[in-house]
């Protein structure tokens, strides 16, 4: 491809249009997004908490971290592994690590 001046210019025009389309599209959906979470008071990006996508073992986990038997707290681990027990994996078939414990808790 020759680098005459033309087609300098169309290239410059052509990338400048480019940039403008993406800006508007951008401000576009940034303005969508601000709507929905206005209308409806709830996130509309990111990943889903586990309060938001499986609310049945929040409740389950924080209710096994107020109870042992003799006093005390399970530790965050135990909470897993009897999440587990009970049939309540994550998203990968595996036992909840105890950080992803934590923020069930914390939520």
């Amino acid at each position: 491809m020759e680098d005459t001046p033309t087609a300098i210019l169309v290239r410059q025009v052509l990338g400048a249009i480019a940039e403008f389309e993406k800006a508007t599209i951008v401000a576009k959906l940034a303005a969508a997004r601000k709507r929905k979470r206005i209308a409806t008071g709830m996130k509309v990006e990111g990943r889903k908490s586990h309060i938001e996508a499986r609310p049945d073992v929040v409740k389950l986990a924080k209710a096994l971290a107020r109870k042992k038997p003799k006093g005390g707290r399970l530790s965050l681990r135990a909470i897993a592994a009897e999440l587990a027990a009970r049939g309540f994996l994550n998203e990968r078939g595996r036992q909840f690590n105890p950080k992803s414990v934590a923020a069930m808790l914390a939520s």
